[in-house]
C-alpha cells in the first residue's frame, strides 16, 4: 500500500458512509443514540477536507492524521473508537511511502487491539469488534497464505460482512444498546456495520 492508495481507501470510506448514513442512523436509532450515521458522516467529511489539503509524510501519516481528525470531529462512541483504530493502524506501519503487506496486516490488528482497550468488548458482545475482528483475522490469513491486497481485502471485507449481520441475533452486552438487555436482540448492531463499510471500501478501491 503507498500514500495514494491510502488516501483512495478513506475517500472511499467517506462516500460509503455518506451514501448509507441514513441506513446506519436507522439502526443505530433501533438500540442506540439514532446518530451513528450523522456522526460519521460529519467526521469523514472532515477527513476528507484532511486528505485535500495535506502533504502526507508516508502511510502511516495518513492513518494518523486522519485518526486524530475523527477522534477531534466526532461525537459519541464512534470517534474515539474508529479514530484511536486508525491512529494505533497509522502508528504501528513503517515510516516511508510504502509498505508491505504483512505490515498493513499487523496495523490492522494494532487497531482492532486498540478498539478493544478503548471499549472493553469481546466477540459477542455486539459491537464494532464483531465485525473487525474476523475481518482482520481474514486479512492476515490471506497475507500468509500468499494472497495479494485485493483478494486479501475482499476476504476481510466478506468477513466483516458476516460478522455484522451475526449481530442480529446477539444481545448487547457493551454501549448505549445494552442498556435495552434483550430487547436488543433483532436487531443489526450499527457499529458493526459502518466496519464493514470501512473495509469493504479498501476492498472496493483495490478491486483489479
Amino acid at each position: 500500500m503507498d500514500v495514494v492508495l491510502a488516501t483512495a481507501w478513506l475517500r472511499a470510506v467517506a462516500e460509503s458512509v455518506t451514501a448509507d448514513a441514513d441506513e446506519l442512523t436507522k439502526l443505530d436509532s433501533a438500540i442506540g443514540d439514532g446518530d451513528h450515521g450523522v456522526n460519521l458522516r460529519r467526521g469523514f467529511t472532515a477527513v476528507t477536507a484532511l486528505l485535500d489539503g495535506t502533504a502526507f509524510t508516508g502511510v502511516g501519516d495518513v492513518f494518523v492524521r486522519a485518526g486524530g481528525t475523527l477522534v477531534s470531529r466526532v461525537g459519541g462512541a464512534s470517534g474515539p473508537l474508529y479514530g484511536s483504530a486508525f491512529r494505533a493502524l497509522g502508528k504501528a506501519l513503517p515510516p516511508g511511502p510504502v509498505v508491505s503487506l504483512p505490515d498493513l496486516a499487523g496495523a490492522l490488528r494494532a487497531g482492532l487491539d486498540a478498539v478493544t482497550r478503548l471499549g472493553g468488548a469481546a466477540p459477542g458482545d455486539k459491537t464494532i469488534v464483531d465485525a473487525f475482528r474476523p475481518a482482520v483475522a481474514a486479512f492476515e490469513e490471506a497475507v500468509a497464505g500468499g494472497a495479494a491486497l485485493p483478494e486479501a481485502a475482499a476476504g476481510a471485507a466478506r468477513a466483516a460482512g458476516d460478522g455484522a449481520r451475526a449481530t442480529i441475533s446477539l444481545t448487547a452486552r457493551k454501549g448505549r444498546a445494552s442498556y435495552l438487555g434483550e430487547r436488543s436482540a433483532g436487531h443489526q448492531d450499527p457499529g458493526a456495520t459502518s466496519t464493514w463499510l470501512i473495509f469493504q471500501a479498501l476492498a472496493d478501491v483495490t478491486a483489479p
